[in-house]
């Protein structure tokens, strides 16, 4: 009999790769997505500061990408309940590939302007907006619950992986060919997209009854999260990482450039250390996550990033900087793979799309963040508001202990909801 490694039992099979063609399928999609998003990011974020000279505008950029999620969220939860996923997911990519075309030939033709930038981002930002409730209920569906912290942390490297080396493809390409070739290179991405989208299996047969109205689904949804602390400091702490966290990640183009003199490779460079981070705390997750502690590394993961943003921010050579993204990213992806996983597990099948359609909600709150940090930077300076992001978030996490200490608690108690089968299994 070959022995197991340590760890045998439901905690180590949680563990195993999947191994069903469709969530590899699903895997590459996100890939794709994540890829676009960071490279697009970066190259719209250094142009516009060539062009406009604002870290206000560089900042709103970014967030009229996450802006959709608070707007659209939990109508993209209620309203994925009653379609097909598949088709919903090619439909998705479709119009992010229109979008990336349409920018590729402005760009062609010299007519590229910052308001083609910001219709697009918010286009695009509305797509992204769709993920948790189409193809991350989809990889859940395809691998089951139990393998849900594993697939989501696959699934984080891939976003990893295109976070530490999409800015420096974004950046390189900038200098080398120009912002058109960067959107060129978007269009052949997502066509790579389509082709792993158009040979999935996948088909959900969990059809909610037409009676429901999609506002009395979201009712439904609060009304769930009404009744648990749990999934409120779940939300809590999503909330907080999405309004006093991740929007100084819009101003890290403007340190590279202003407080540590980098050209466009440098800032791409700089930019990716978050990813190479974020790849470790993927890893993390997979070899040493236990169900029992999710919650812990949870609220661990947030602590962690305000605490290295805010350091960031002080430090005054790149290589300091670089060390501090780093740590953010572990952060981060340690992050990103439990409020999915933590609200999958949580949540009835019938109940999961809602939920993650709330927490798009949640997470795009960002927008509060991104205007605040964006008139910090104006009146007091990038640094100066990246340190005050930093405290607040910190601060917010001290008030907010009832909630999520409370979730902490709760922890223990998860029963795993009963599995309803949604696709086919390899």
């Amino acid at each position: 009999m070959t022995d197991k490694p340590k760890g045998t039992g439901d905690a180590y099979r949680s563990r195993k790769l999947p191994t069903e063609p469709d969530y590899w399928r699903l895997w590459v999609v996100g890939l794709v997505m994540f890829g676009v998003r960071w490279i697009e990011m970066l190259v719209v974020a250094v142009f516009a500061y060539q062009v406009t000279g604002s870290a206000f505008i560089v900042t709103m950029l970014t967030m009229m990408r996450v802006l959709p999620m608070a707007l659209f969220g939990a109508f993209m939860g209620a309203g994925t309940d009653g379609i097909d996923r598949r088709l919903g997911l090619l439909g998705v990519l479709f119009v992010m590939l229109a979008t990336s075309a349409a920018l590729t030939g402005l760009a062609v033709a010299g007519r590229l302007e910052i308001w083609h930038l910001a219709a697009a981002s918010f286009v695009n930002g509305t797509a992204w907006a769709t993920d948790n409730s189409l193809r991350r209920i989809m990889i859940g569906d395809v691998v089951g619950a139990e393998h849900m912290a594993t697939a989501m942390a696959l699934d984080s490297g891939a976003n990893n992986a295109s976070r530490m080396i999409g800015p420096v493809i974004g950046g390189v390409l900038l200098v080398a060919a120009g912002i058109q070739a960067v959107f060129a290179l978007s269009v052949a991405f997502y066509l790579i997209a389509l082709a792993a989208t158009f040979g999935l299996s996948y088909r959900n047969r969990i059809v909610v009854g037409s009676a429901a109205s999609m506002l009395s689904r979201i009712g439904e949804g609060l009304r769930e999260v009404r009744r648990s602390r749990k999934l409120q400091g779940i939300y809590a702490i999503t909330a907080i990482f999405n309004i006093f966290g991740w929007p100084f990640y819009s101003l890290v183009p403007v340190i590279g450039k202003d407080n540590l003199a980098l050209g466009p490779e440098g800032v791409g460079i700089l930019s990716s250390m978050d990813g190479v981070g974020a790849i470790f705390g993927a890893a993390v997750v997979v070899l040493y996550a236990r169900p029992l502690h999710y919650h812990a590394f949870y609220v661990g993961a947030v602590t962690l990033f305000q605490l290295m943003l805010t350091v960031f921010a002080l430090v005054p050579q790149a290589q300091l900087a670089g060390a501090c993204l780093l740590l953010t990213g572990i952060g981060g992806a340690t992050f990103g793979v439990m409020q999915t996983t933590l609200i999958y597990r949580a949540a009835e099948p019938a109940m999961r799309a809602r939920l993650l359609g709330l927490l798009s909600v949640c997470i795009g709150l960002g927008p509060i963040g991104f205007l605040q940090v964006g008139l910090l930077a104006d009146a007091i300076g990038s640094r100066a508001a990246i340190i005050t992001i930093g405290l607040e978030g910190l601060a917010a996490l001290a008030l907010t202990y009832p909630l999520w200490r409370a979730g902490n608690d709760a922890v223990a108690k998860i029963e795993e909801p009963a599995l309803v089968e949604t696709a086919p299994r390899a």
